[in-house]
């Protein structure tokens, strides 16, 4: 059983990659016919925190310790839900609207890198020059910001032919579509390595990571439909016209509820990039069933572009990796002299003992 449970986070991600790949699908049907991308983000929302709420609830009755949230919980949480929910959910889903699933899925490839970037910046990663890994890292990111830039501009030829003019966007229906769909994926990817960089203080002040993400869903939720409400015109853009619209605004809230806990605890086990090495398999299950049974347009420099992201993914892992065993290998050493210290201290006491021992059972007198 002790084996079983060190492969569950690698289980729990590559289902997580099903589950994505379902958005970027289901999603980019809903908003075809003619959703805003706005009023889907607040559905989801809803629904996410209707779910996830009375868990919360039932586990908080249940736990003796009264979980309560202070000042600097909420304003890390609020600040959370706002980049890395509201602001990350607004910015894909116009930008599947505008591009494509099948780039949408890999730009998700460039979160990663841009972990990499800020978690330097922050001091949370070191970086050598000289040392080899940090050379690969930096490569790494260097390769997936160049396939995401080329996927945005070296399109070429079209292997999959079909036009869609958006009409429900918020750049309107005019301009490259494409370039625009690329640029708001990019930003969405900036907003989601935020929220992969906040979950380390956010898990130190609420350990609780149902609680925690039943916060940021309700946040996201008033914060997405204040948005939504700024930027629609009329009550018309909140209707579902569909059977298809309600299916994937209620596979788009379950999921993200199933998503946004799993994904929380699976970096508290194994860090923040471990979850991001998985990102590929996503890329690769959307391409295929979009190109196959959408019909969706796929261009032969997205491909490449998405390619290059995907190698510069796993340079940047391959680092990280190495990283890791150089910190277990100086942990080794240390944790040796730790435990021969120990034993020197149970044998110097043990000694003690039996010579105590001695003297007392030697008679005073002989």
């Amino acid at each position: 059983m002790g084996e079983f449970d060190c492969y569950k986070p690698a289980l729990a991600m590559i289902g997580l990659q099903f589950i994505y790949a379902g958005f970027a699908l289901f999603t980019r049907v809903a908003l075809v016919q003619g959703m805003s991308p706005r009023v889907f983000v607040v559905y989801r929302q809803v629904i996410a925190t209707l779910i996830m709420a009375p868990i919360a609830c039932f586990r908080r009755r249940r736990n003796s310790g009264r979980i309560s949230l202070g000042i600097r919980s909420f304003s890390l949480i609020f600040v959370t839900s706002l980049i890395g929910v509201t602001a990350n959910q607004n910015a894909y889903f116009e930008g599947l609207y505008l591009a494509s699933s099948t780039a949408a899925s890999a730009m998700v490839n460039l979160i990663p890198a841009i972990t990499f970037v800020m978690a330097a910046i922050l001091g949370m990663e070191k970086v050598n020059i000289r040392s080899f890994r940090s050379s690969a890292k930096i490569i790494g990111t260097a390769v997936c910001v160049g396939g995401a830039i080329s996927m945005a501009l070296l399109k070429g030829p079209k292997l999959l032919n079909m036009e869609l003019l958006p009409s429900k966007s918020i750049f309107g229906a005019g301009g490259d579509n494409w370039l625009l769909g690329c640029l708001s994926l990019f930003g969405s990817s900036c907003f989601w390595s935020f929220w992969v960089i906040m979950q380390v203080p956010v898990t130190a002040c609420v350990p609780d990571h149902i609680y925690s993400s039943t916060w940021m869903l309700f946040l996201a939720m008033i914060q997405s439909a204040i948005f939504a409400l700024l930027i629609e015109n009329g009550p018309e853009a909140w209707y579902l016209h569909s059977v298809e619209e309600f299916g994937c605004c209620l596979y788009a809230g379950i999921g993200s509820a199933v998503t946004f806990f799993v994904q929380t605890w699976c970096i508290s086990q194994r860090g923040p990039l471990f979850s991001a090495m998985f990102n590929p398999l996503c890329t690769v299950i959307t391409t295929i069933i979009a190109s196959v049974f959408l019909q969706e347009e796929l261009y032969t420099g997205s491909l490449l572009g998405a390619f290059a992201v995907i190698i510069g993914l796993y340079v940047v892992l391959w680092g990280k990796a190495e990283d890791l065993k150089e910190i277990k290998q100086e942990a080794v050493p240390k944790l040796q002299h730790d435990q021969e210290k120990m034993g020197q201290v149970l044998i110097n006491e043990s000694s003690e003992k039996k010579n105590s021992k001695v003297d007392l059972e030697e008679p005073l007198l002989s």
